[in-house]
């Protein structure tokens, strides 16, 4: 069946985004005396969200509610809303690819566990003017991935079925969600998590440019 959806994680996927999130945590672990981390070290923390990101971070069980830790929320987001575009920007190939969706007539979304404010805001300043059907972050009213629903709401409200949809993303989170929403998965290699993992979590390919995903498309 051909592809009428493309469903996208936004970190990792879209855009490279890893150095301003690990600068706004970094400034908000020092801030409340805590060890700062090396950049690299958050591919591995980010992706669940913010606040699973802050007990990573601060090397606590996940879940922890403290009143330091809502500190540290409080100044990541406070750096965070003024810093999110410093650095990140779109991998190479993506405009490209978003333009050949066009072409096609496949609508494309984004789902993030990124909170919904800073998403909607990165798309609008990264991808201006881009026609995205549907631009979601966490949203209060529901469960982050790899909990299907966002997904499945995605759909329904653009009146797709699930076997007309791809879900192409960077994580084992990512790969979870389109195996809960029984949504064809799609692994980048490109982005934060390695190819071995994304295969561990049954990616269902692997692309390793964003325009292999068009060839995807017609399966």
């Amino acid at each position: 069946m051909k592809t009428k959806l493309c469903i996208f994680d936004l970190d990792g996927t879209l855009i490279d985004s890893l150095y301003d999130l690990a600068d706004a945590m970094n400034y908000a672990l020092k801030n409340n005396g805590f060890p700062t981390h090396d950049r690299e070290k958050y591919r591995f923390m980010v992706g669940c969200g913010i606040s699973v990101l802050a007990d990573r971070a601060m090397v606590v069980p996940t879940g922890t509610d403290s009143e330091i830790k809502n500190k540290i929320l409080s100044d990541f987001n406070d750096y965070y809303n003024v810093h999110f575009v410093d650095q990140t920007r779109p991998y190479d190939g993506i405009e490209n690819m978003l333009d050949k969706l066009d072409e096609a007539c496949i609508k494309y979304s984004v789902l993030s566990n990124k909170p919904d404010n800073f998403t909607v805001e990165i798309i609008r300043r990264l991808f201006p003017g881009r026609k995205f059907s549907a631009v979601w972050g966490k949203k209060e009213n529901y469960p982050r991935k790899p909990d299907p629903s966002s997904v499945l709401a995605i759909i329904s409200q653009l009146g797709f079925s699930s076997k007309e949809c791809l879900y192409i993303g960077d994580s084992n989170i990512d790969m979870q969600t389109a195996s809960n929403a029984q949504i064809r998965k799609i692994g980048v290699s490109w982005g934060f998590r390695p190819v071995s993992e994304l295969i561990e979590s049954g990616a269902d390919h692997i692309v390793n440019t964003p325009d292999d995903i068009l060839t995807l498309t017609n399966i």
